[in-house]
């Protein structure tokens, strides 16, 4: 049964992921309410990727469940796959394709009925302000570009909830802006919940209005931005916050996969 419109788009329960003796996510309670740009922060390697991935339906619970827009994650995959938008760190974009083309093969994907598929596509590119690089290669594109073209193509399905997994890194600070702006604007406008995993304490202080900060699989802190910031006292930042929850300073660190990870996808963006 799908959520109720008051429902929360998002609820975890003593959600769980373990990976052999490494325990990378443990005993995660959330509840999200629909409409908000909620980020889940904290450093490579904290457990936010493997959230998301549990989240999405790309991996499965150690243990504990969790429901995205009404449906449970473990028992009802192709329901909450319906209902979400997915934005990866890694580009989902094809290069060799038009900005138009992809949007096309994602809605063809998504299942977007064959009559609704144009209006869709010139509404999400003028959302996304893409209609005038609508036909060029998307190889040409700027990496702020890129990331809004991906973040239309989440969207051709109406979705509930987008995850939105590092979406900005590698982008100059005018790109971030407008990635940043366009999130708030899709939020605002549609109702739809954002969920954003990020490390970069500025994204979550401007875009998110609430974050949990997650730190070696643990949930270490949960409330607004300024609730957060309040705790420490006047002039406190989301990276004091960071610190203090954490016992260090913000890290963009993580293995050696995190960091080829994170290296590929800004050199593609650059």
């Amino acid at each position: 049964m799908a959520a109720r419109p008051d429902d929360p788009a998002i609820v975890t329960r003593k959600l769980t992921r373990r990976f052999g003796s490494v325990l990378a996510v443990d005993g995660l309670d959330l509840e999200i309410a629909r409409g908000t740009v909620f980020g889940l922060l904290g450093s490579n390697g904290a457990g936010k990727s493997t959230t998301l991935k549990m989240l999405t339906t790309l991996l499965p619970a150690t243990s504990g469940d969790a429901r995205v827009a009404g449906f449970d994650v473990a028992r009802q995959p192709r329901e909450v796959r319906r209902s979400i938008g997915y934005v990866p760190q890694l580009l989902s974009a094809d290069a060799s394709l038009t900005g138009s083309e992809n949007l096309l093969l994602s809605a063809k994907l998504y299942g977007v009925p064959r009559s609704e598929r144009r209006g869709r596509i010139e509404q999400a590119l003028a959302f996304m302000d893409l209609s005038e690089v609508a036909g060029a290669l998307v190889s040409t594109y700027s990496g702020g570009m890129i990331r809004r073209l991906e973040i239309a193509q989440a969207l051709l399905h109406e979705p509930e909830v987008i995850f939105l997994d590092e979406p900005t890194v590698g982008l100059d600070p005018v790109a971030r802006q407008a990635v940043w702006d366009r999130i708030e604007d899709l939020c605002g406008r549609t109702g739809t919940t954002a969920l954003v995993s990020t490390h970069d304490m500025e994204e979550a202080e401007l875009l998110c209005q609430v974050v949990a900060l997650m730190h070696r699989g643990h949930l270490v802190a949960l409330g607004t931005p300024t609730s957060l910031e309040a705790e420490l006292g006047p002039g406190a930042t989301m990276a004091d916050v960071f610190a203090h929850h954490t016992g260090g300073t913000v890290e963009h660190g993580g293995d050696y996969r995190d960091v080829a990870r994170t290296r590929r996808t800004a050199r593609r963006l650059s």
